[in-house]
């Protein structure tokens, strides 16, 4: 009995120090289980049980217990009944964590769509896309290389798969449960909707990459060399730690903070801008609140991304989540439909003309996949790039736009095509060159 009660307290002290020690991570773990939860279920349009089942199945996601409000528009987390966190759906601004700084009647303005028809066939429109053939593509060997892609659910876990070339729909494919119009988180794919925001800025002269920061914080110190186009390559040298394994710079903001702009632009410099590259969400938002400050009011930041791109190009489906303080999540917080990250991509793929506009200046298009220095030739200007062979079966002209978990938008110039993969999990259990060199086979 002696024995008995002694392993009964070690076991109870070890509970107590795991608890204890883990605490404050069950904030960030009930936070992205309730947030994720609310997008999913209220942008999405997804069921609770299967964003349970597959989305929050994650690693240390799995322990939280959520239930979803359908008349408050909300999602609510706790792990083993601590740390209740809630995220509430906004119309037209996604879901947002809440906390003591919310307040429902402060930001009531929302972003203005437009969504008007046209007999235009996909992608360029929001026709049927046209059912032609292109003799010049092994039809067979994109097969194969859809095969592949969805070979392995239990452990590829592919969702979805899209090819364009040359401007047409060669190929699609979509697990149970997901279609041509669900919209699909992005996650750092979002990085580069933002981006691309200042190169249409920079194309209607509002702007110049080699402008510094416009923050005043800065202005007395080594900062202030920082210019746009150093945050924009990661390489402005501020302190900033990407680790999503427990509390750091990242998971304070994107699950704790209120206002996500402020995060990175109180770190202090660690090194003078390009003398290291630094991937930093932080960076994003904080560009996200500089896009803020070049217009007059808060209307008209929140209407610029949809009326100058999304809207423009037919990305109806895409919705930008905001924080609390009516920021874009530019590092993080895109859905859209695979067909609509399609229309991203060959937005850039056609260096920036859409049915006759130039969106943004084709030489936009070299800038961003220009290789930045200290990056080993895979990071431009808020884009992936593959100039160093990384995929050594794939052209060095690739450049994509990435997200947690393998979300990617591939544009590939040198074979006119553009390749939307979205799932669960990324390299080494989705083969990224194994599959996109298949495709590459396929055309000229």
């Amino acid at each position: 009995m002696k024995l008995l009660k002694r392993v009964l307290l070690l076991l109870i002290i070890v509970i107590g120090a795991v608890i204890y020690f883990n605490y404050p991570k069950l904030n960030i773990i009930s936070g992205y289980a309730a947030k994720n939860m609310a997008s999913g279920v209220f942008v999405a349009q997804r069921s609770a049980a299967s964003m349970n089942l597959y989305d929050n199945s994650a690693p240390l996601i799995e322990i939280a217990s959520t239930e979803v409000n359908k008349d408050e528009e909300s999602a609510s987390s706790t792990v083993y009944g601590l740390m209740e966190r809630t995220a509430v759906y906004r119309d037209g601004l996604g879901a947002v964590l809440i906390n003591d700084d919310y307040d429902p009647e402060k930001l009531t303005i929302r972003p203005q769509r437009t969504q008007p028809a046209d007999t235009i066939p996909y992608p360029y429109g929001q026709a049927a896309p046209v059912d032609s053939v292109l003799t010049e593509v092994d039809m067979d060997q994109i097969n194969k290389a859809i095969a592949m892609a969805f070979a392995e659910p239990e452990t590829q876990k592919t969702r979805t798969l899209l090819i364009l070339y040359k401007g047409h729909l060669i190929a699609e494919k979509y697990i149970d449960g997901f279609d041509k119009d669900t919209p699909i988180l992005g996650w750092s794919m979002t990085k580069s909707v933002l981006a691309t925001c200042y190169g249409i800025l920079e194309h209607q002269g509002k702007l110049e990459m080699d402008w510094p920061a416009p923050i005043p914080e800065w202005k007395d110190d080594d900062r202030k060399n920082i210019t746009l186009n150093h945050l924009l390559r990661m390489q402005s040298g501020l302190a900033w730690d990407e680790d999503y394994t427990g509390i750091s710079d990242v998971t304070r903001m994107l699950f704790l903070d209120s206002d996500m702009t402020q995060a990175q632009r109180n770190k202090k410099a660690i090194a003078k801008p390009t003398e290291v590259w630094n991937y930093s969400s932080g960076t994003t938002n904080l560009l996200s609140g500089i896009l803020r400050q070049q217009f007059r009011s808060h209307q008209e930041y929140l209407d610029f991304p949809y009326s100058a791109l999304i809207d423009k190009i037919g990305m109806y489906s895409m919705v930008l989540e905001a924080d609390i303080a009516g920021n874009y999540v530019g590092s993080s917080y895109a859905w859209a439909s695979t067909r609509d990250w399609a229309r991203f991509g060959q937005l850039h793929l056609d260096r920036g003309n859409w049915n006759g506009e130039q969106l943004f200046d084709s030489t936009w298009v070299d800038y961003i996949s220009e290789p930045t220095a200290n990056s080993d030739g895979t990071y431009g200007a808020h884009f992936w790039l593959n100039a160093e062979g990384k995929y050594p079966d794939v052209p060095k002209d690739m450049f994509s736009c990435n997200g947690f978990e393998g979300q990617h938008v591939f544009m590939i110039p040198s074979k006119d095509l553009v390749v939307v993969r979205t799932g669960l999990a990324e390299e080494p259990y989705f083969d990224i060159n194994g599959v996109l060199s298949n495709i590459v086979k396929a055309v000229p």
